[in-house]
């Protein structure tokens, strides 16, 4: 699999190119060849998606046994490794809308065989106004959007506020993200929904997700399921 920026710019201008290797595509913008290749998270803890050991697979990872996170289920089908972390990073900092539409659709084809009690509102994880400046979108929204028209689902992307610009949660060891996150999120609004999923691109500790699902929980929602692109290995 060999992939360049000569490859995606060409992309972007021939949609069914690949935007991995150039190859002819489906419409998605993957070849067959690079999609079967892609880092896929199939041996991993039920409840929260970390990839385990091949023999414990769908088991629960020890922290799991020893203090389960507070949303009821992780659907996170890729690994953050070559060429995910590459798509992802022409997505959020490159402009790259064309490869989240890929990234949404890798993980709806994964929602479509994997969730069996679907959601009634879908809430994307949200970021700082600071950031959104910066960057020009919320990628969790850009993730959202094409979830929400195939599957049928309203979004809610004012209720979950961020009131804090943390640091970036990727930079920062586990304590260290526990802490960046003490009163980053908040709740503007009631609760419009019993059964929720959050949507974000890469869960690292999961340490958002948990921080958001008990805000929503304490906030009146019954369950809170988490879906995501990718985990880091």
């Amino acid at each position: 699999m060999v992939y360049n920026w000569k490859e995606f710019a060409r992309s972007r201008l021939y949609p069914s190119i690949c935007l991995l290797c150039g190859a002819e595509a489906e419409p998605a913008g993957l070849c067959l060849p690079c999609r079967l290749e892609l880092p896929y998270n199939r041996h991993c803890c039920r409840h929260c998606a970390l990839p385990l050991p091949l023999t414990d697979a769908g088991r629960l990872c020890g922290q799991c046994q020893r203090r389960p996170p507070p949303f009821h289920r992780a659907v996170i089908p890729l690994l953050y490794r070559a060429p995910i972390d590459y798509l992802v990073t022409r997505f959020k900092f490159d402009g790259g809308l064309h490869c989240g539409h890929l990234l949404a659709s890798l993980l709806a084809d994964a929602l479509h065989s994997g969730v069996e009690d679907a959601p009634q509102l879908l809430i994307p994880v949200p970021l700082h106004r600071d950031r959104i400046s910066q960057r020009g979108f919320n990628q969790a929204l850009e993730l959202t959007r094409p979830l929400a028209r195939q599957f049928g689902l309203p979004v809610d992307c004012t209720t979950v506020v961020r009131t804090q610009a943390t640091a970036a949660q990727s930079r920062l060891g586990k304590r260290q993200r526990q802490r960046n996150l003490r009163a980053a999120f908040g709740l503007d609004g009631p609760i419009k929904a019993r059964h929720l999923a959050l949507v974000d691109d890469v869960v690292t500790t999961g340490a958002t997700a948990a921080t958001l699902a008990t805000l929503l929980l304490h906030g009146g929602a019954e369950r809170v399921d988490l879906w995501a692109l990718a985990r880091t290995p």
